[in-house]
């Protein structure tokens, strides 16, 4: 089943997504294995919260690519910290696809 992932990075910034984005995606552009769309940007009211910050939303084939990318690519790249990207973990919200337009 297809898995939904919204990841809300309070005070990100888009120079800080294109440095995260550089350092986790394939070389030359496209996305992860497992990846089938990635949409991004500013985000005004983060949970409702009037906070400012990055938005990004994805979706992959199945949770399991999703683990698989996230525990091999994401988790790594941010204990080591990217230059210039976020330095603090997103809020996220993971769901099962079951409808989709």
């Amino acid at each position: 089943m297809k898995y939904g992932i919204i990841h809300q990075f309070e005070g990100g910034t888009e120079a800080q997504y294109k440095a995260m984005i550089a350092a986790v995606h394939p070389a030359g552009g496209g996305l992860p294995a497992g990846q089938l769309t990635h949409v991004a940007g500013p985000t005004a009211n983060i949970g409702g919260s009037g906070r400012a910050g990055w938005t990004i939303a994805v979706t992959h084939d199945s949770q399991e690519s999703w683990d698989a990318f996230r525990e091999s690519v994401i988790v790594p790249a941010m204990e080591a910290g990217v230059e210039g990207g976020f330095t603090s973990a997103p809020e996220e919200t993971a769901f099962e696809i079951h409808s989709e337009g």
